[in-house]
């Protein structure tokens, strides 16, 4: 395998990013960081783009970040780590295709960010959370205060943030921290075939949806109407629309093509 520390592939509108610091459990450092950064900054502009998979070679999808980087120079990691990683958070989330974490083993620190900021979570039934950031005697980042209090709640989010007990697979789905527990020899088979059902959906749709949801936090009521309004209009005026009720109409399957 390539000594670069991410592998990229592509299947047709299925795009995979693949953590390849196995010997580290994927712990990311600067020349990851960067990596993905770049990586995410072409993607972000390619209309083929369908779906989006961030995967990670060996035992741990990641264990968080590169402890030998925080030791060495700690006063660096905000502007040299954080920051290209944060940058990466934010297309991840402005993507129109949905991005699909595949995760297995220990998920650390920002392995477990990383997977909570992406919009589904495929877990073989290995998977081991941990959000360990105050065992290092330091907060958060890459968004984990924002999205854990939103996905279980204030109170179970800092009990799971200030204790940092492990969280198993089946607790993590519970919790819904994950969307699917798998086996971890069909983790890659399970998170293909997701992402093969997404990519023959309608893409402009399926955007809109991903953008409704994950601002519906910044509106009120009234303003969550009328963003799903506007993104009713904008969906109805695609060629998807038409082909998606027509095949209603004469009970077939949709073929969509992202118009």
């Amino acid at each position: 395998m390539s000594d670069s520390p991410i592998i990229e592939s592509r299947d047709g509108g299925i795009h995979r990013l693949h953590f390849n610091r196995p010997k580290v459990l994927n712990a990311i450092d600067t020349a990851t960081a960067q990596a993905l950064l770049a990586a995410l900054r072409r993607l972000q502009d390619d209309p083929a783009l369908r779906v989006l998979i961030l995967s990670g070679e060996g035992r741990s999808f990641m264990a968080g970040g590169d402890i030998a980087q925080f030791r060495d120079d700690p006063a660096a990691v905000p502007n040299t780590l954080i920051a290209p990683l944060n940058e990466s958070m934010q297309i991840i989330a402005n993507l129109r295709a949905p991005v699909i974490a595949s995760i297995q083993g220990p998920v650390a620190g920002a392995g477990m960010s990383m997977a909570l900021a992406c919009d589904l979570v495929v877990a073989a039934d290995t998977t081991r959370f941990n959000f360990a950031y105050v065992n290092l005697g330091t907060c958060c980042d890459l968004g984990a205060s924002w999205s854990l209090p939103r996905t279980v709640g204030l109170h179970k989010a800092l009990e799971i943030a200030l204790l940092s007990d492990p969280i198993d697979a089946a607790e993590a789905q519970r919790l819904g921290l994950v969307s699917r527990v798998v086996a971890a020899d069909q983790l890659t088979a399970e998170t293909d075939k997701l992402a093969r059902r997404l990519a023959a959906g309608a893409p402009i749709a399926q955007g809109t949806l991903k953008q409704l949801m994950r601002r519906s936090i910044e509106r009120d009521f009234a303003g969550q109407l009328d963003a799903e309004r506007q993104g009713f209009a904008t969906c109805a005026a695609t060629e998807d629309f038409k082909e998606g009720v027509n095949a209603f109409l004469e009970k077939r399957p949709a073929t969509y093509t992202g118009r």
